[in-house]
């Protein structure tokens, strides 16, 4: 067992749900395992994870007495919380660099890169992201509070899926047999990485605590692809007729500019589909060699589980 106490922010959200799960899979590496939660989310699914040998404690993000509490004795915290929640991250480390048992704080990334070129830094959608990096690289002063940004790039079940009214950015619907493909012809490359796999690789990265994994983003993923490739796979397994349809990467920029001029809430997925259309997951390297190279889902694997789910509804 590692001397790693561990407490987890956002953990029965979207992701977070996974990352915990993937911690409790490997029960036996780590010390504490705790949880920061709401009062209603401890009365639905604390018992059951009290069983599993979580900690629950109860608070507010916003109660300052509450974090410090619950930062006693632990070294890692890790951030799972969503896009309505990334505020408070911020105060969060601010919070952990004051407690001195804190030593590895893993801020919510799991996504989009938001240093990938000169241009990110404009991004709508990474304003926030930009700020909590800002404030662990440049305003911590202590030597001995360490952070891991894992950026994972889009996550896969969720890319493929269409969203309400907002069609033409893209998706696929496997009981219509209907697509719409972004760029040209869907051939541009896309690293994608399951959620699964996002629990996978920050439990990886807790277990290579060298100075390569700390310090540093971490850009992994489970696959590159097209999405050409996704639905000739599609395909393979639900042979058709598809209807199959394009969006170009400027239409996509004027649903964009539309989707933020009406304050559409679904702005930033579309912002988010044109960086990827654009190459923005393509990373010089992955780092999933640095974490050890854990088995990861293949785009064959994802693309007969939606077959599956689809069958079923």
């Amino acid at each position: 067992m590692s001397s790693q106490n561990i407490l987890l922010f956002g953990a029965t959200g979207a992701i977070g749900t996974f990352i915990l799960n993937a911690i409790l899979a490997q029960r036996s590496q780590f010390g504490r395992i705790a949880i920061f939660t709401s009062q209603r989310t401890a009365e639905t699914k604390g018992e059951h994870l009290k069983k599993q040998g979580v900690e629950v404690i109860i608070g507010d993000l916003e109660d300052e007495n509450a974090v410090k509490t619950a930062y006693e004795g632990i070294t890692t915290v890790i951030s799972a919380l969503g896009r309505n929640t990334l505020a408070h991250q911020i105060p969060l480390i601010r919070l952990a660099a004051a407690s001195p048992s804190v030593k590895w704080f893993f801020p919510s990334e799991y996504g989009t890169d938001i240093a990938y070129s000169p241009a990110s830094i404009h991004e709508k959608p990474h304003q926030q992201k930009l700020r909590v990096r800002a404030v662990l690289e440049n305003e911590i002063s202590r030597h001995d509070l360490d952070y891991s940004y894992v950026v994972t790039g889009p996550f896969a079940e969720m890319y493929l899926h269409f969203s309400p009214g907002l069609e033409e950015a893209g998706g696929w619907d496997v009981k219509t047999r209907r697509a719409v493909l972004l760029g040209a012809r869907g051939e541009e490359r896309v690293s994608l990485t399951t959620m699964g796999d996002v629990g996978t690789f920050v439990v990886s990265t807790l277990l290579h605590a060298t100075p390569k994994t700390r310090n540093r983003p971490l850009c992994v993923n489970s696959f590159t692809t097209s999405q050409a490739e996704i639905q000739a796979l599609f395909e393979r397994h639900v042979p058709g007729p598809w209807d199959v349809s394009y969006t170009s990467l400027e239409r996509l920029r004027e649903l964009e500019d539309e989707a933020w001029g009406a304050g559409n809430p679904l702005a930033t997925l579309v912002t988010l589909r044109r960086i990827w259309t654009e190459g923005g997951t393509l990373y010089e390297k992955r780092a999933n060699g640095l974490i050890g190279e854990p088995k990861t889902t293949s785009l064959e694997e994802i693309i007969a589980r939606e077959v599956r789910g689809s069958s079923s509804l």
